[in-house]
C-alpha cells in the first residue's frame, strides 16, 4: 500500500466535500456522469463530482489539484469538464468550440492535451486561461487516445478507423539572421492493425505497444525508427486499453468483449496469464508504486483491484455505474 503518499480525508464522502489527501484514484462513471475521488490508502470513495454528458477519459494536473474530463458523445459534444479535486466540485467547463468528440486526455509540459475525433485533431489547453492554445490535424479517422512526452516535444495518438498511429514531433527551426527560432510540427503515420485503440509507451521510452481490437493483435513500434518491429498474436479481440506496469516488465490488456485481463511479458512478448475480472473491462490505471493495477469493469459496475505480484484480484471498488476512464492524482 502507498501509505507514504496517502493521508486520511476529513469530512464525509459526498459531493462538494473538502478533501485532504495526497494521493487519489480518479474514476469516471459513464452511467452516473460523475467523477469519484478514491483515497489511495483506504480505497474508499471520498467525494463525487458531476462531469456532464458521456464522460470518457480523465487527467489530473501535476499538483493533483485539478482534473479534466472529456465529454465525448461520438462527436456530438465539445467540452472538457473541469473538476476542483480539493473541494470535490465542478468548475466552469472548457469549451473546445468546433473541436467535437474530445476523448483522449493527458497533462504534460504544463498543458492539458486532448484528441478530438470529429475534427481529426490533437490539441492543448492552457490551464491558466482554460483556452485552446494549439490545434494539430492528424488527417486520420477517429483520432482517439493520446500520450505526450514530459517536455511536450512528441505526441503519440491512435487513429482507430484508419488503423494507424501518429507520431507528431515538435521541431525547432532556425529563423532568419537575428530572429528567434520558429516552431514546426512533423507527423509520421505508422500503419498498425485494424481497430488500433489502447496503447502505451514503455517506461524506458523505446517502444510504443498498440492493441488492435479488430484482429486481437498487438503492434510494437520502435520510437526511434518509427516502424513496427513486431506484431504479436495476443488473441485480444475487442481490446480496449493496454498499459505497462511501472517497472516495464509486463503489460495488461483489457477487452470489452471478454472476461479476462490479458497479461503479457514485455521481454519475451509471451502471454503470462489471463485474470478473470467479470464480463468485460475498459480503463486501466497503475499504482505508481507498482503494487496494484486498477481495472474498470464497465459491464459489472465495479473497479477490480489486481495485485501485480500475484496477478490475482484482491478487491473491488464501487465508484459508480459503468466505470471507464481513470487517472492518478498526487497532491503536491
Amino acid at each position: 500500500m502507498m501509505t507514504r503518499l496517502a493521508a486520511f480525508a476529513v469530512g464525509l464522502g459526498i459531493c462538494g466535500t473538502a478533501i485532504a489527501q495526497s494521493a487519489s484514484l480518479l474514476v469516471l462513471s459513464k452511467r452516473d456522469h460523475t467523477l469519484a475521488i478514491v483515497d489511495a490508502a483506504t480505497l474508499q470513495v471520498k467525494a463525487k463530482a458531476p462531469v456532464g454528458e458521456d464522460p470518457h477519459e480523465v487527467t489530473a494536473s501535476a499538483d493533483g489539484r485539478t482534473a479534466w474530463v472529456s465529454n465525448y458523445g461520438g462527436g456530438r459534444y465539445h467540452t472538457l469538464t473541469v473538476i476542483d479535486l480539493v473541494g470535490g466540485k465542478a468548475l466552469p467547463v472548457t469549451d473546445l468550440g468546433p473541436l467535437g468528440g474530445p476523448h483522449g486526455l493527458m497533462f504534460a509540459a504544463g498543458k492539458v492535451w486532448f484528441t478530438a475525433e470529429a475534427a481529426k485533431v490533437v490539441g492543448s489547453v492552457d490551464p491558466t486561461t482554460q483556452k485552446v492554445d494549439l490545434v494539430l490535424g492528424t488527417g486520420q479517422d477517429r483520432t482517439h487516445m493520446i500520450w505526450v512526452s514530459a517536455d511536450g516535444m512528441q505526441i503519440v495518438t491512435t487513429n482507430v478507423t484508419s488503423a494507424t498511429v501518429s507520431l507528431i514531433d515538435k521541431v525547432m527551426r532556425p529563423g532568419p539572421p537575428g530572429s528567434p527560432r520558429t516552431t514546426d510540427w512533423t507527423e509520421t503515420v505508422v500503419p498498425v492493425g485494424p481497430g488500433a485503440e489502447g496503447f502505451d509507451v514503455s517506461p524506458d521510452g523505446r517502444e510504443i505497444w498498440t492493441a488492435n481490437a479488430s484482429d486481437g493483435t498487438v503492434s510494437v513500434i520502435d520510437r526511434v525508427t518509427k516502424k513496427v518491429v513486431a506484431t504479436l498474436p495476443a488473441n485480444a479481440k475487442g481490446a480496449n486499453r493496454l498499459k505497462f506496469t511501472p517497472d516495464g516488465s509486463r503489460l495488461l490488456i483489457t477487452t470489452l468483449s471478454g472476461p479476462d485481463v490479458i497479461v503479457l511479458d514485455a521481454h519475451t512478448r509471451a502471454e503470462v496469464k489471463r485474470i478473470p475480472v467479470g464480463r468485460g473491462a475498459a480503463g486501466i490505471e497503475m499504482d505508481p508504486g507498482g503494487s496494484r493495477a486498477f481495472v474498470a469493469c464497465t459491464p459489472d459496475n465495479y473497479v477490480s483491484v489486481i495485485d501485480l505480484k500475484t496477478l490475482n484480484v484482491t478487491g473491488h471498488i464501487d465508484a459508480g455505474g459503468a466505470p471507464d476512464g481513470m487517472a492518478w492524482a498526487v497532491r503536491r
